[in-house]
């Protein structure tokens, strides 16, 4: 699988997380559909497992927004990026951008993008 695949998947299992009941394994099983990846795995376990640090980076640097009042999906993909940019180490760092960018448009609203690139280029 490639990795924008993978992380369109990651994101799709974290969104189920955080808007469902669902566990970790569950959401993956559900979105992943009996596949595996081991990319989407790391960002996933990753994310859920430094989840307050990557939370803190991020109300670190929102100006006028509070980490409860970003939306679900601005939320997600800012996790995943930032769990790349700085616990990963294996994604280049516009990469991680401008893939955290796609995956807001993508998901996300009109002005999702244009948002998530102002957040994360304040936090690289």
């Amino acid at each position: 699988m490639k990795r924008r695949l993978a992380r369109e998947k990651a994101f799709q299992a974290l969104f189920q997380m955080l808007t469902t009941h669902l566990t970790q394994q569950e959401a993956v099983d559900y979105v992943m559909e009996g596949e595996r990846d081991e990319f989407l795995m790391e960002l996933v376990d990753g994310v859920t497992r430094h989840q307050q640090e990557l939370d803190e980076l991020i109300s670190d640097h929102l100006e006028h927004w509070s980490l409860e009042r970003l939306p679900k999906v601005e939320r997600t993909v800012l996790r995943i990026a930032i769990f790349e940019l700085k616990f990963y180490g294996d994604t280049p760092t516009q990469v991680a951008i401008n893939e955290a960018v796609e995956l807001a448009k993508t998901f996300g609203e009109e002005t999702s993008g244009r948002f998530v690139n102002g957040v994360l280029s304040k936090i690289q």
